[in-house]
């Protein structure tokens, strides 16, 4: 599904709760209770949230993320406006790393027209994306393909990515929770988006304003690691002042 942006309000509603009522959330949309219905009846045929009985509330828990093509599918437009931004500030003839996420394989597809890129990437979808820019070199990581997504993990995944030192890092994220701290599900994804972090002389995080207040396992950074934000739609509170203070610089696209 192409969720529209109340539809992902109502979804970051929902996030940030745990749980909502019918009412509660067309109160807080301004907008009626037959359209809310149909707005969650979407999101919950799309497996984004589940439905009880006058509410609804999100479907897994802070251990499991979405299937890659919910998470492809979810924000979709905002997605490609952050990825357009972010290949926007890259410039011709630098050294990439791109990691795993449905926002960095948009980015990937951005950057399409570039030239002399070198970029490193732990995402079987990246490498075939940029494999369409004859001007581009790709190398791949090495280590285990997880099947749901294509990307790859484990230590060897570690090992490789020690051996280089990029001018920029364009890192996607599960979820950004209120303390400041980045997070994702899998511990061994987590392994080497750290390894990427300390290799880069620039990070720039690729996250789109779902991921806000989204709870996940595994900590796998802070935002004062991190050299830019692009995101597509002003973060909320208390995001604004985590940001200012670990001295970060926000793009909204």
């Amino acid at each position: 599904m192409s969720s529209n942006p109340r539809q992902l309000k109502l979804l970051d509603l929902v996030r940030g709760q745990g749980s909502a009522s019918v009412e509660q959330l067309a109160e807080q949309l301004a907008v009626t209770l037959q359209t809310v219905r149909r707005d969650v009846q979407r999101l919950a045929d799309a497996g984004l949230l589940t439905r009880f009985h006058g509410g609804v509330r999100v479907p897994s828990s802070t251990v499991e993320n979405l299937a890659h093509q919910q998470r492809e599918s979810l924000n979709a437009e905002g997605k490609a406006r952050i990825a357009r931004a972010v290949a926007q500030r890259v410039p011709n003839n630098c050294s990439l790393i791109l990691n795993i996420g449905t926002t960095t394989e948009a980015v990937a597809k951005a950057l399409l027209q570039h030239q002399g890129l070198r970029v490193i990437t732990n995402n079987l979808n990246v490498a075939a994306i940029l494999c369409g820019n004859t001007d581009c070199e790709v190398i791949v990581a090495g280590g285990v393909v997880r099947a749901r997504d294509r990307g790859i993990v484990g230590e060897a995944a570690v090992d490789f990515m020690r051996q280089f030192r990029v001018d920029i890092a364009v890192i996607g994220i599960s979820g950004i929770e209120a303390d400041g701290t980045l997070r994702d599900f899998d511990y061994r994804e987590v392994k080497v988006a750290q390894t990427i972090i300390e290799h880069a002389r620039e990070v720039w995080l690729a996250a789109d304003s779902s991921k806000f207040n989204r709870p996940a396992m595994v900590e796998l950074a802070r935002l004062s690691q991190i050299d830019r934000l692009f995101t597509d739609q002003a973060p909320p509170q208390p995001f604004p002042g985590l940001l200012e203070e670990a001295n970060v610089s926000c793009e909204i696209a």
